[in-house]
């Protein structure tokens, strides 16, 4: 059986800001693991692509209010920094 991948393991490295923030952060990546884990089977960010990103800040977050959609984008940000993508998410 293998273990759950942890989040809070894979953005040690890029997480900054206070401890608040970095809360923010890995709650928001764990919404985004969840949602993508459901629509594709993707486990873990090693396996995402820029479309599941994508569909996660424009279809998944459609309902929600801009100023949470650009909090969601900064913690998409820290994700693309942490796999090496430079990509912008347009």
């Amino acid at each position: 059986m293998s273990k759950p991948f942890d989040m809070t393991l894979f953005l040690s490295g890029v997480l900054t800001g206070s401890k608040v923030t970095q809360q923010r952060h890995l709650r928001q990546a764990r919404i985004m693991q969840a949602a993508i884990q459901q629509r594709w089977q993707r486990d873990n960010p090693w396996t995402w692509h820029l479309k599941h990103v994508r569909w996660f800040l424009i279809h998944h977050l459609k309902d929600h209010s801009e100023a949470t959609r650009y909090y969601y984008r900064l913690t998409s940000l820290l994700i693309l920094k942490k796999l090496g993508k430079s990509r912008p998410l347009r």
